[in-house]
């Protein structure tokens, strides 16, 4: 049995290798499959998390990759290394120079931003639980989980007065998201007391809602912010595998 140990997390790779190296001094993991199919998803944000729909497409042929971001709150300079690596991965490798970001919580937020900055790098968009309003996680304005907020301020520069002004929340690309008619599936937890839903996912499924842009929102009932996924990763593996 494969392991991998990546930020924090262990988890069974079925047996693929998983290759450790570096890109522009920037820390990277691949995982290949066996055939690939051309296709490539990239996991921005807490490697080898709740990792059964990403393996299950990885069988499928798909190869997932990460490279390591300098802060989980999404700085531009992480955004365009990511572009940058996922045209390296192109070209290095075959693949097609279009992605599926798998966004989880902060990672959400990464993946949406980059959407919203790269769309011609992007097939459609998996979030689950995504942090979407800076307000409601990390600042917890309403009550939500704040321990991340010291975190926040540090690595972004900014307090609760420039936070209130800032407009480079995730909600606020969703007209680019929409413009450039990228599909979402998203999954989250109807009961998440970190990111809580109604400040967060739900502003992006009620702005899909208006469009005909393929999109999919599958709540589960009674779940809080963890765990992450679905135990029958089928309806989101379709989603990707359809719109990709």
């Amino acid at each position: 049995m494969k392991k991998g140990m990546t930020e924090g997390f262990e988890f069974d790779t079925r047996g693929f290798e998983i290759e450790e190296s570096s890109f522009e001094g920037t820390h990277v993991n691949i995982i290949f499959p066996k055939n690939k199919n051309g296709k490539l998803l990239l996991k921005t944000m807490y490697w080898g998390a709740f990792p059964d729909c990403e393996l299950d497409l990885v069988e499928k042929g798909w190869t997932l990759a990460f490279i390591r971001s300098k802060t989980r709150w999404c700085l531009d300079e992480d955004l365009h290394q990511k572009a940058r690596f996922v045209k390296y991965m192109a070209e290095t490798y075959g693949l097609e120079e279009k992605c599926v970001p798998v966004g989880m919580s902060c990672g959400g937020l990464i993946a949406v931003k980059f959407a919203a900055l790269y769309p011609e790098l992007v097939h459609c968009l998996y979030l689950d639980a995504p942090v979407m309003n800076f307000l409601s996680c990390p600042a917890a304005l309403t009550g939500s989980c704040n321990t991340m907020w010291e975190e926040f301020k540090k690595a972004m520069g900014m307090d609760l007065s420039d936070l209130i002004s800032y407009r480079e929340h995730p909600i606020d690309k969703i007209p680019t998201l929409i413009e450039n008619r990228i599909p979402v599936i998203c999954v989250y937890g109807d009961s998440d007391d970190v990111v809580f839903w109604h400040e967060n996912g739900a502003i992006l499924e009620k702005a899909y809602a208006k469009t005909d842009i393929p999109c999919k929102f599958i709540g589960k009932k009674g779940c809080n912010h963890h765990p992450h996924g679905l135990e029958d990763t089928s309806p989101i593996v379709e989603f990707i595998e359809k719109y990709s």
